[in-house]
């Protein structure tokens, strides 16, 4: 989603009487270049200090300017915690955080470089809002979404992966990618569109409707009444998310039905660990923790 991600941002930063200043913790290499050559000295390497950057976003949000700042995913989050909350969130500050490779999505990189707990860490905070795109074409609308957003923003970029021939709807916080009957299931971001395919493939009558969320949290964004409609119907659900359990889509989504009183089963699938004996692709570690499409059937007995 970086190329997509750049060509949105150089249309916001060539806009007209834009205030738009974009910070990079050295990352962005092969990347980025074209929204360096539009922005100038608006285009600030932060180095290897991502607290300080952080820190600096705040501050020339503060100032009234549209600060973005942009980093691998853990080190977005995850280093300068500190500096998000007491800097941005506590001062409510619309600084928008950029996180590439959310979920597994450095792979082979391992545990330091997986952002598996970053939504459900970031949104203890107040006035924060996550967006976690599910396809490469919802980009320039996250960045808009995000960029006119009084909030302070976290985008969740990972890779877009529709299957081929697959039409794209346009982007919504909530989609239904794939109608049926049976247990509805919700998929937090690109984990989604790994699910189209199989789940198209299956008669009609024992199908699960598939709907992908794109932001977070349900507060902002309610749940739709056809979702919850298909809940009730079937009194089952189940949501997929590349994200620990602690801290999840799901325990916000299970607390929210409790106070709805709406009574379901909830088959939950989720980044199971940090650590393995072996490390491999985003493929190959959402296998390992049953986040794969075979896996996602055979946990509602349809494999």
């Amino acid at each position: 989603m970086r190329k997509q991600l750049c060509d949105a941002l150089v249309a916001r930063a060539v806009a007209k009487e834009s205030k738009m200043v974009f910070l990079t913790g050295d990352l962005g290499f092969m990347a980025l270049e074209p929204l360096q050559s539009a922005m100038g000295e608006r285009f600030i390497n932060a180095g290897v200090a991502e607290q300080n950057m952080i820190s600096v976003a705040a501050a020339l949000a503060r100032q009234g300017l549209d600060a973005w700042a942009y980093s691998i995913a853990p080190f977005c989050y995850a280093r300068p915690f500190e500096q998000i909350r007491n800097d941005i969130c506590f001062h409510k500050l619309p600084v928008r955080l950029i996180g590439n490779g959310g979920g597994y999505g450095y792979g082979v990189m391992g545990p330091t470089h997986h952002a598996i707990e970053d939504y459900g860490i970031l949104l203890t905070l107040p006035n924060m809002m996550a967006y976690t795109p599910v396809f490469d074409e919802d980009v320039t609308e996250v960045v808009a979404r995000a960029g006119d957003s009084t909030h302070a923003s976290y985008l969740r970029l990972g890779r877009g992966e529709a299957p081929k021939g697959y039409a794209i709807p346009s982007y919504a916080p909530w989609r239904q990618l794939v109608a049926g009957q049976a247990t509805p299931i919700v998929a937090v971001g690109p984990l989604a569109g790994t699910y189209i395919e199989a789940i198209a493939g299956l008669p009609e009558q024992v199908r699960p409707s598939l709907w992908a969320l794109g932001e977070l949290p349900l507060s902002q964004n309610p749940t739709p009444k056809a979702l919850m409609a298909q809940i009730e119907r079937n009194g089952t659900l189940c949501i997929a998310e590349e994200h620990v359990a602690q801290g999840s889509f799901a325990s916000e989504f299970a607390l929210h039905l409790m106070k709805s009183g709406v009574a379901v089963r909830l088959t939950h699938l989720c980044a199971k660990s940090h650590h393995y004996a072996r490390y491999g692709s985003q493929t190959y570690l959402r296998k390992a923790s049953g986040l794969d499409a075979h896996s996602l059937l055979s946990s509602l007995n349809l494999a």
